[in-house]
């Protein structure tokens, strides 16, 4: 049975932050959605938003703001265990959330834990570094504690369906 694209709800009540209007003081959020492959495959996209301070470093300034963390775990529906799914349908989730602060783009940081460097099954993580006015920066090179591969925009394929309501 195909997946309902639709078909994603916020696990509380709370919608999913407009990341340039809403207090960075807000907790992680989750929110869960069937995947569209119809392979009984879940995922489940935190988000979190932390603070870093930069200090200057040889041939870097020093640089304050926000990281924005999404991490999306695939897993199976009846399971709850790691399940692959290609990394297309993820990343889409990721540019939908970092467009509410007029992003696309931001970093893959690949199957990996991005505190502790730690490969995870059936996880994909992606970050957007905030300067303090909340406008989309790179990555200082003084915050990266794991690889980070450029996401590139969302180019008008077909596979940029993800509607989230972050109205509310």
């Amino acid at each position: 049975m195909p997946a309902d694209p639709g078909s994603v709800h916020a696990d509380s009540d709370r919608a999913l932050p407009h990341l340039a209007t809403d207090d960075f003081s807000a907790d992680s959020h989750t929110i869960t959605a069937v995947a569209r492959t119809g392979t009984d495959i879940r995922l489940q996209i935190h988000t979190s938003i932390a603070s870093f301070v930069a200090p200057a470093a040889a041939w870097f300034p020093a640089a304050t703001g926000f990281t924005l963390t999404v991490i999306v775990h695939t897993v199976d529906a009846h399971t709850g265990k790691p399940r692959y799914l290609p990394a297309a349908e993820p990343a889409e989730w990721a540019r939908r959330i970092f467009s509410t602060v007029d992003a696309a783009q931001g970093y893959f940081l690949g199957a990996v834990d991005p505190i502790t460097g730690v490969h995870r099954d059936g996880q994909l993580a992606y970050r957007l570094y905030l300067d303090s006015n909340r406008r989309a920066i790179l990555v200082p090179p003084q915050v990266v504690t794991c690889p980070h591969y450029p996401l590139p925009a969302l180019d008008g394929r077909a596979e940029g369906t993800i509607d989230i309501d972050t109205t509310t």
